[in-house]
């Protein structure tokens, strides 16, 4: 078979963005070979893959502002990448572009327990945010199951929670402020080591933007004290409605756990197997956490637990020790590295009202039997942000289609009973076509004019987020084929 023979035209302006690009950044933060671009090629949602024309690794905001300053004169789009964990191809390429990884920042700049926060480069990880500060008491509270990879950036980019955002809130409620560099290389300070800047929520329109608007480069995050104790318990159930009828109760009796996870049977014996955490073999299993003195969590436990056995609990069990908390914790942090090594899975990431989880449960199961593909469910029950995970086989045609068509009918259900197409996810490129789904299209016109005034020219993570029928008319380049 005959290679495809280069375009001299796409040569020349590849040859000539690495020239610019070697001018403002060491050889070493540049990477334009064919082969070594191949590591750059997808994200955490494998199943689509493009290498990039060039991807870059600076170390400093103004290596990101000259890198963007050249990009925007050149024309050529910018995909801003922290870790790669998203699952949603929020950082997948198109072939023309210039990745900009954040790898590299991973300093802390500022510590101040007074004031309890801390400022750091978006390349660090989630844990190790917590990991600059534990030793003095304090710790940093969104923790996504990927929190030992995932960078902040990313956390910002899509809003990300995790097992205890229940009680302590997502990234958008523990960010302060941001350094961000724009499109044409100016660099803005917005919000600070304070809460609640006065004027228009910038902050809040940044965090959850998904790359669209800037490259956030720091980061003033808001750090607590560790709790006095905490103490998670145990609850197996022979359905999982019956499991997502206990959470709903949970809820409205006004007790708030810092989290309450839910795992069903596969995604049980899975992580059994994985992690020898000890779980019970049943439908579906709960964890419920609460935190304080001892007296607060005998008490708030006492609540929970005689609300569990309302619902004919097959396994009540609190644990007596850290070690105990730790090997029940594991097992769910292990969770999606544990289906993976049985099946090939895509894992959504839909949120709906509490209220809705034994409907949505028992619909996710029908959709289950008549797709003929089986479904681990393993999510944040307490905020009600799903995430079920669709086993198919990528090595049998046709299967990643029919998971795919099954998603998006889940992810439709999930705005149906009055949720959303993300809670922690993003929309990515996953997403993208279901968002007429969710919002009119007054409301992407909306959405699309802020990114008018971000990002002019459309160059920053292309064809991303916005449906491509609605974003056309805006975008300067075309779209390559995915």
């Amino acid at each position: 078979m005959e290679m495809p023979v280069p375009n001299p035209a796409v040569l020349a302006r590849k040859a000539r963005v690495v020239e610019r690009l070697s001018a403002v950044l060491p050889a070493s933060a540049v990477i334009h070979d064919e082969r070594e671009t191949r590591a750059y090629e997808c994200d955490a949602l494998t199943a689509y893959r493009c290498p990039p024309m060039v991807a870059v690794l600076p170390s400093t905001t103004e290596q990101v502002s000259a890198v963007l300053r050249i990009c925007h004169e050149e024309g050529v789009p910018v995909v801003p990448r922290g870790s790669g964990t998203s699952l949603a191809g929020g950082a997948l390429p198109t072939a023309d572009c210039v990745i900009l990884g954040v790898a590299r920042m991973n300093d802390v700049i500022e510590t101040d327990y007074d004031n309890r926060f801390i400022r750091v480069q978006t390349g660090r990880t989630n844990l190790s945010v917590t990991g600059a500060v534990e030793a003095d008491g304090f710790f940093y509270a969104p923790d996504p199951s990927s929190q030992l990879a995932c960078a902040i950036a990313g956390n910002i980019a899509m809003n990300s929670g995790g097992a205890h955002c229940l009680k302590y809130g997502v990234t958008t409620n523990n960010l302060m402020g941001v350094k961000m560099v724009m499109m044409d290389g100016e660099i803005v300070d917005v919000g600070g080591a304070y809460l609640d800047a006065g004027g228009l929520d910038l902050l809040g329109v940044i965090c959850g933007s998904e790359g669209q608007l800037g490259v956030v480069t720091e980061a003033t995050l808001r750090i607590l004290h560790k709790p006095e104790g905490a103490r998670p318990v145990l609850m197996g159930f022979d359905d999982n409605e019956v499991a997502g009828a206990c959470v709903s109760d949970i809820i409205k009796a006004g007790v708030l756990p810092v989290a309450i996870e839910f795992m069903d049977r596969p995604c049980i014996e899975a992580t059994e197997a994985f992690a020898h955490a000890g779980y019970p073999m049943c439908e579906a299993l709960l964890i419920v956490e609460v935190e304080g003195s001892d007296a607060e969590i005998d008490h708030q436990l006492e609540l929970i637990m005689e609300i569990a056995r309302r619902h004919n609990p097959v396994e009540l069990r609190q644990s007596k020790s850290a070690e105990e908390s730790a090997a029940i914790w594991l097992g769910r942090k292990s969770a999606f590295g544990a289906m993976g090594q049985i099946n090939d899975y895509m894992c959504l990431d839909g949120t709906i009202p509490v209220s809705s989880l034994p409907h949505v449960l028992k619909r996710i199961g029908e959709l289950s039997k008549e797709y003929g593909l089986k479904v681990g469910n393993v999510f944040h029950a307490g905020d009600g942000n799903m995430h079920p995970l669709i086993l198919f086989d990528a090595n049998k045609p046709g299967d990643l289609e029919l998971c795919e068509a099954m998603g998006a009918d889940i992810l439709r259900l999930c705005v149906e009973v009055g949720g959303c197409l993300t809670g922690e996810h993003g929309v990515g490129i996953e997403k993208r076509d279901l968002m007429h789904v969710q919002y009119a299209h007054a409301d992407l016109e909306a959405q699309m004019a802020v990114k008018d005034v971000f990002d002019p020219q459309w160059l920053l993570n292309p064809a991303k987020v916005f449906p491509l029928d609605a974003s056309d008319a805006r975008r300067q380049l075309p779209v390559a084929a995915e």
